[in-house]
């Protein structure tokens, strides 16, 4: 296979792990270009490629074509005008989820890869991962018979939810997008991919229960470095970018712990989860009919350990039960339970997603290689099939309906 030449729009944490694959892979890829308007974050890359351009504006890139690809990591409401004027460039595209943070705009991203005729692959990571391999092959093996109905649940664990969508980037849907579009999309997709079903109807109920002023204990700061009550506090921002000896989040906020200590008393990753401005939900779950007449269930709880997403898939011949790591069968014909390991580890971006981050540059670098998009494991049509479940449910959540999925 040829080596292929990659650029990035947007430095932040999703594009330097995409370019820290690049460089552990010379000879499959190089980074030739990185635009972000943060010289911080372009050097951070720089670190990683040495020699590569930089540049402050994605539209630099336009000028001129400098890469067979572009790694689209921008935030969620900086995606649709680049998507658009990168594909009608000819640049071949992978993009982040979500798409876009509405319909129309994801339908415009759609209709403008599909007319440019470009590769074009959304991070849709858990696609990737060996775990889900072996999900995938074992539910559809017939060993469980017909799928009949799949309970799914999404632990987004308390610390995690404190970093990323109480004081973090994806708090508020202003910035961002609803927590089920920016954090969930992943499951909804996921769903669908093992059993091969779309979602036809959807109905779902949650709110932001917790992570607001009125939950606020008696006595509480502003901030956690003023907080009297702090030591005892499970979201302490001390606790979690101090003391817990993870790489990931406390990298966000700097590389030594002066910087961190400074970005507590300053930034947003100090202040109490009860005092943020955040407004996305912290617990949801959905009901859903899927195609075939199958059903399923999907929770996404702050409220969990972090850890690896559940489920449970429910057949006419046996029951699936999946951890993340392994997969158990219980056949109804003979009573018997096999267990089978997927080889994963990891559960969120710190550490890869279980192979999937891994797994989605191998794919889409291989498609690019070779000219065979079969690497790519979901198409813009079924990349667009979970944002509309996505955006079925919401509009599901805030009027109390059922509603159908419109067509892709």
């Amino acid at each position: 296979m040829r080596k292929v030449t990659l650029a990035i729009a947007g430095a932040g944490n999703r594009g330097q792990t995409y370019a820290s694959w690049i460089a552990a892979h010379p000879g499959r890829a190089e980074l030739v270009a990185v635009a972000d308007p943060d010289p911080a974050r372009r050097r951070a890359i720089g670190a990683l490629s040495p020699g590569v351009q930089e540049f402050d504006d994605w539209r630099d890139l336009l000028s001129e074509r400098v890469a067979d690809a572009v790694i689209l990591s921008t935030q969620d409401r900086l995606h649709v005008e680049p998507a658009i004027a990168l594909a009608g460039a000819g640049y071949a595209l992978l993009m982040e989820k979500p798409l876009a943070p509405t319909e129309e705009e994801c339908r415009r991203i759609v209709r403008a890869v599909s007319e440019s005729g470009v590769l074009f692959a959304v991070c849709h990571v858990l696609r990737y991962t060996p775990y889900t391999e072996l999900v995938k092959r074992v539910a559809g093996s017939g060993v469980i018979g017909e799928i009949m109905s799949v309970e799914h649940l999404e632990p987004v664990g308390w610390w995690h939810h404190a970093h990323s969508y109480v004081r973090g980037p994806w708090r508020s849907e202003r910035l961002a997008s609803p927590m089920l579009l920016a954090k969930s999309s992943h499951d909804l997709d996921w769903l669908t991919y093992v059993t091969g079903r779309r979602i036809r109807r959807v109905s779902s109920f949650g709110s932001l229960g917790h992570f607001r002023p009125d939950r606020r204990p008696a006595g509480a700061a502003d901030r956690c470095l003023d907080c009297p009550i702090e030591p005892v506090c499970p979201y302490s921002a001390p606790g979690l970018y101090l003391n817990r000896g993870y790489d990931w989040p406390t990298s966000v906020l700097g590389g030594t712990e002066a910087e961190v200590m400074d970005a507590l008393r300053t930034g947003p990753y100090g202040r109490c989860v009860y005092a943020s401005d955040n407004d996305v939900v912290d617990h949801q779950v959905l009901a859903m009919e899927l195609s075939g007449g199958a059903t399923a269930t999907f929770t996404m709880s702050a409220f969990t350990e972090q850890t690896h997403r559940q489920t449970k898939i429910f057949g006419t011949h046996g029951r699936l039960i999946g951890d993340g790591e392994s997969v158990e069968v219980l056949d109804f014909r003979d009573s018997r339970t096999t267990r089978w390991e997927g080889a994963s580890s990891g559960s969120n971006a710190g550490d890869g997603h279980g192979g999937g981050d891994a797994g989605v540059m191998d794919a889409f670098v291989s498609a690019l290689a070779t000219g065979d998009r079969s690497f790519v494991r979901s198409d813009h049509t079924e990349s667009l099939h979970s944002h509309l479940a996505v955006f079925a449910a919401e509009r599901a959540r805030h009027t109390g309906t059922v509603v159908t999925v419109p067509h892709a």
